[in-house]
């Protein structure tokens, strides 16, 4: 008997019995559906978080009060970076675009009868182009806003319709700890990033947030909660990072550890994507687990299916059928089964992947790697668990197994 003769009568075989074929390929159905959708949702996440990082402005930086220790132990922002620490980077950081800097803290923001806790960010002009933002109406305060300490602010899109609905907010006042603040701008929507969500936030100059809302705690200057620095390109984020960690660490007299920690685009792209690609690798570890327990069907039905079909391989080895050709048609029995488990559950796995992307923002990541793999795992586990119960059907004597049927 040649190959393709077993393969049309292992075809028939199953066919024969289709319910019990669709059950035992069940297991590796979804063993494979898991296995490809958790890579790709992992894959989605790890383009999502690219994406994100992406939008937080053209190769920045970020300095941040405190060491990594003192970040650890402490929930208490230190207070170790000053607006003057600013304008030095700016002034004195050859490779350095554009500096700005933010002061965040959470108000009351009431406009008429409505109220809402909103993120209020006070940062300077140079915001828009260092975080690559624009206004869709009215303007960004200007540095004579920031000298004077003008009671004006930008609202975020999101928190501009929550406040105002479908009115134009420009030109309206609105109250915050008291105060009243002209709105002159809002800006234009991005989405919820990392971080600060700007679309929910309410940005004022640097020199009002210090003065009329948080006040001055820092006995160096005006505090920051950070300083975003933008580099001239990307070939000179690390220069960048080396002249503003010697420039801080003159300025702040330090001789033992730095009281600021830096971290770039490629940091957070890393650190998130170590995270998710562990994530990705758990989940797809733990999914794959169904694929082994698909393959102990497999061993069982086939068991199952020797000592039904006894007679059928006695008549077989009595009229000529050698131990190769009983075994083969056994093991192709088992890899039919596995593999077209293993491509229903692709077809499954891709469908689950496509409808994560239609229903949330990460993206539908469709691996061809993970698809072939997972395939290609299905039908190497229908191989290895079909070959104990085709050996063992190989192995029957054909006078015992005429005599037992």
């Amino acid at each position: 008997m040649n190959f393709l003769e077993s393969v049309q009568m292992a075809g028939k075989t199953l066919l024969s019995n289709k319910l019990r074929s669709a059950l035992t390929m069940l297991g590796i159905v979804i063993g494979n559906a898991s296995v490809i959708a958790m890579i790709g949702v992992g894959e989605g996440g790890q383009r999502y978080v690219a994406k994100e990082l992406q939008s937080l402005g053209p190769n920045v930086l970020f300095v941040i009060p405190g060491n990594q220790e003192t970040q650890r132990i402490t929930r208490d922002v230190p207070k170790t970076l000053v607006y003057a620490d600013a304008l030095a980077i700016a002034s004195q950081v050859p490779t350095v675009a554009s500096v700005t800097s933010e002061l965040n803290s959470r108000q009351v923001v009431t406009y008429k009868n409505r109220n809402t806790n909103a993120n209020i960010v006070g940062t300077t002009p140079t915001f828009l182009t260092v975080r690559d933002y624009e206004t869709a109406k009215g303007r960004f305060f200007s540095d004579i806003d920031m000298k004077r300490s003008n009671q004006v602010v930008v609202l975020g899109n999101d928190l501009a319709e929550r406040l105002f609905g479908s009115r134009n907010p420009v030109g309206q006042q609105l109250r915050i700890k008291n105060t009243s603040f002209q709105v002159i701008g809002v800006l234009v929507g991005k989405g919820g990033g990392l971080g600060v969500n700007y679309d929910e936030a309410l940005l004022v100059p640097l020199t009002t947030i210090a003065n009329r809302i948080v006040g001055r705690t820092s006995p160096y200057g005006l505090e920051l909660t950070y300083i975003v620095a933008s580099a001239k390109n990307a070939d000179s984020v690390e220069a960048v990072e080396f002249q503003v960690t010697n420039l801080l660490r003159q300025r702040h007299k330090i001789t033992g550890e730095d009281d600021f920690t830096i971290r770039t685009q490629k940091d957070l792209l890393q650190t998130f994507g170590q995270i998710t690609g562990i994530l990705t690798l758990m989940l797809a570890a733990i999914a794959s687990i169904s694929l082994f327990v698909g393959g102990i069907g497999i061993m069982n039905i086939m068991l199952v299916s020797v000592t039904e079909r006894t007679q059928e391989i006695g008549l077989r080895k009595a009229i000529g059928a050698t131990e190769q050709d009983i075994l083969l048609q056994f093991i192709i029995e088992a890899v039919i089964v596995s593999a077209a488990g293993g491509l229903i559950g692709t077809a499954v796995g891709v469908s689950g992947i496509l409808l994560v992307g239609a229903v949330s923002p990460l993206e539908a990541a469709i691996s061809p790697v993970a698809i072939a793999m997972a395939v290609g795992v299905s039908g190497g586990i229908g191989l290895f668990f079909g070959v104990v119960p085709a050996r063992r059907a190989a192995k029957l004597d054909p006078i015992v197994a005429l005599r037992s049927a």
